[in-house]
């Protein structure tokens, strides 16, 4: 086994292009899932590369570096529609744990159970991906694609998650539900990012996850918000049988699929209320 720990981006692609390469992060992920007594593979262990990490607004968007922890973004100063994303890193895991987790790591596992991806998805997050040739923006949505799949190509690494600022609009909530309040899998979650003029929706945005393979933005649920008045009924409409439309979720040893459909509408109501400031 080769192990690399750059401190320069362009050391870091090289690598990848000579070569598939287990890309090591936090680590929060990658060590317990190996099964072996050593790593598999090369290793590429990024946490060297300093300009990988922070989070920085530019004149269309906000960016936020594959090297960014879940700490980093807690103590952030950022605008409320950041709120359901503060919320769910105080979610994952341990301090410990979110003292050294990346957010990046985050989605690159591709659990469906991943609570920074439904509070991504409703900032249209968009991934950068570099390689030694060449970069691309992928949308989050098109990013993972399936139970610990993404679109990762194996000489690419993901520098950076974008976020607009045309998104950036509003307040937003995260709702989880788990076997107990903390150190916990996902039952369900959701998030929701509101904004409103004049007392009536203007914009609205709701995400789930740990209901399907793939977490989801719920479109049809958005539209139908969009144009209601602010008010105690806002999210009453919001039911089992509209969720279902969306999500297909599994049955485990946590909770069967009916039960998931059920607290994840009543965690959309929630979140919903709690973003428009009607809860």
């Amino acid at each position: 086994m080769e192990y690399g720990r750059p401190t320069e981006l362009d050391e870091a692609l090289a690598l990848l292009a000579g070569g598939r390469r287990t890309i090591l992060a936090g680590g929060t992920d990658l060590y317990p899932a190996i099964a072996a007594a050593a790593l598999p593979g090369d290793i590429l262990d990024i946490g060297a590369i300093a300009g990988l990490r922070g989070i920085v607004e530019g004149a269309e968007a906000w960016r936020i570096g594959a090297g960014t922890t879940w700490t980093d973004l807690a103590r952030a100063t950022l605008p409320a529609a950041f709120n359901a994303l503060k919320q769910a890193a105080l979610e994952i895991g341990s301090v410990q744990i979110q003292n050294t987790a990346t957010i990046v790591g985050n989605l690159c596992n591709a659990s469906p159970a991943a609570d920074g991806v439904p509070a991504l998805l409703i900032l249209d997050a968009q991934l950068e991906l570099q390689s030694a040739e060449k970069t691309r923006h992928l949308p989050l949505k098109d990013f993972i694609l399936g139970v610990r799949k993404t679109a990762r190509r194996s000489n690419e690494l993901v520098t950076a998650i974008v976020l607009p600022k045309r998104a950036v609009s509003g307040r937003s909530d995260f709702q989880k539900l788990g076997a107990r309040r903390y150190l916990v899998i996902s039952i369900a979650m959701v998030a929701a990012r509101i904004a409103v003029e004049d007392d009536r929706i203007s914009e609205a945005a709701l995400a789930i996850g740990s209901c399907s393979a793939v977490a989801q933005r719920l479109s049809s649920l958005e539209s139908d918000l969009v144009g209601r008045r602010i008010g105690p009924a806002l999210a009453e409409h919001i039911c089992a049988a509209a969720v279902a439309t969306h999500v297909a979720p599994i049955a485990d040893i946590r909770g069967s699929a009916e039960y998931r459909t059920h607290a994840a509408a009543e965690l959309l109501r929630r979140a919903v209320a709690n973003a428009a400031g009607t809860a």
